[in-house]
């Protein structure tokens, strides 16, 4: 039999969990277990996407950017 323990969540995150059940008598334990399985991507980023991610950084960093209010004035929305 798998070891458990006892954790404190807020409610809101709960009543969450409960509409996360894919059927009424699915364990917390389940729930919290696909969650973990969705979140964690296990395949590591290539070197291309590594390399965008830090030139996009830089921009940033450099001020090379358009906020949403620029881009809605520069297409007139």
């Amino acid at each position: 039999m798998p070891q458990s323990t006892t954790i404190k969540i807020d409610t809101q995150i709960k009543r969450r969990l409960d509409t996360l059940k894919r059927h009424p008598r699915e364990t917390y334990s389940d729930v919290i277990r696909r969650l973990t399985e969705t979140a964690i991507d296990t395949e590591p980023l290539s070197e291309e996407t590594l390399g965008r991610i830090e030139e996009a950084v830089a921009d940033l960093r450099a001020g090379r950017f358009v906020t949403e209010e620029e881009m809605d004035r520069t297409l007139g929305l």
